[in-house]
């Protein structure tokens, strides 16, 4: 391991799935200065063409064996159903005492899936950098994605404790605050914050594509922002999302459950007229809003901080990354 006065406390690299927070890691680890190399691992051909037509790494791999073999740090930045697989397929090409770690956004199952296909001598150190956006693929990345954000990690009673505080290291490095977590009650908060409002938001623009046709396509053409938000949400990575699902399905269903009960006091308080309740609901979450922007988690900004252009208003290109959508 490298232990040079502000260097990282790791020399090799491997990233395997090189989308979004794949790319992102790269540029990252460039911009806060490393030097080593940093081996791309992708099962998609085309992927590796746009990450090496980007130079995010120095070798590219569709097998992700030949991608870790060496490296003393491994990046998984695929999704968490496929975590299984892929820690199989690494398995004998990891380097003894190699560091683990993957940005999956379901803690719990992804644990269980790598200590059980990993060597004895891997130090797994399970993660889930709380950023992202929408949008997927190399192109996506971008090196201060991470910047002002939670990396939350969740050791658990084997984990190495210094493979967690090189890890640790890395992400602050990134300029994120960390937070150290037990993997069950990642699931669940992340149930609520993150999982629910996605399938939530799949579900409100379905509804809207099935209403198309009553509306005479008025629905689309007339969007408010809060409909615009939930599209932006819902267009996320389908194959990531329902892996997200399924591999979080206790505390997801846990979650919709009390979601479905708050929402059926909301319709009896419409249907009633209870107008004093409404309010009282609105007024409650608003202040739940005021506290986010309060933590540095958003800004207050007219129009989520929307750029516009000088012509019509309208959100200019890549307008959508100013709000930053959950990855998992």
């Amino acid at each position: 391991m490298a232990d040079e006065p502000g260097s990282f406390r790791f020399s090799r690299v491997a990233i395997i799935g090189i989308g979004l927070i794949g790319s992102s890691v790269a540029l990252a680890l460039r911009a806060k200065g490393f030097e080593g190399p940093i081996a791309i691992g992708d099962r998609n051909g085309d992927a590796l063409r746009v990450a090496a037509e980007l130079e995010l790494g120095t070798s590219y791999h569709t097998s992700a064996a030949k991608a870790v073999a060496g490296a003393d740090l491994v990046m998984l930045c695929v999704p968490v159903g496929a975590m299984s697989a892929t820690g199989r397929a690494i398995a004998p090409a990891l380097a003894e005492g190699a560091i683990v770690t993957d940005t999956g956004s379901v803690k719990e199952s992804v644990i269980e899936a790598l200590t059980g296909v990993l060597p004895a001598h891997a130090r797994v150190v399970a993660g889930h950098p709380i950023a992202g956006s929408e949008q997927s693929g190399p192109r996506a990345g971008y090196g201060t994605l991470f910047e002002r954000r939670w990396s939350i990690l969740t050791p658990t009673e084997g984990t190495d404790p210094e493979a967690v505080d090189i890890v640790a290291d890395m992400w602050r490095r990134f300029g994120s605050e960390i937070e150290l977590m037990d993997p069950k009650r990642h699931d669940l908060v992340l149930a609520i914050t993150s999982h629910l409002p996605h399938l939530i938001a799949y579900n409100i623009v379905r509804t809207a594509y099935d209403m198309e046709s009553v509306a005479e396509s008025e629905v689309i053409k007339f969007s408010a922002g809060g409909f615009r938000d939930f599209t932006r949400i819902a267009a996320s990575d389908p194959t990531m999302w329902r892996d997200v699902f399924l591999n979080n399905r206790e505390a997801v269903l846990e979650t919709l459950g009390r979601f479905s009960e708050d929402l059926a006091s909301l319709q009896r308080a419409i249907r009633w007229g209870e107008g004093d309740l409404l309010y009282e609901v609105f007024e409650r979450t608003r202040a739940i809003r005021m506290g986010i922007i309060d933590a540095g988690q958003d800004t207050a900004a007219p129009d989520f901080g929307r750029p516009r252009s000088h012509t019509d208003g309208a959100p200019e290109d890549g307008a959508a990354r100013s709000v930053n959508g959950e990855r998992g």
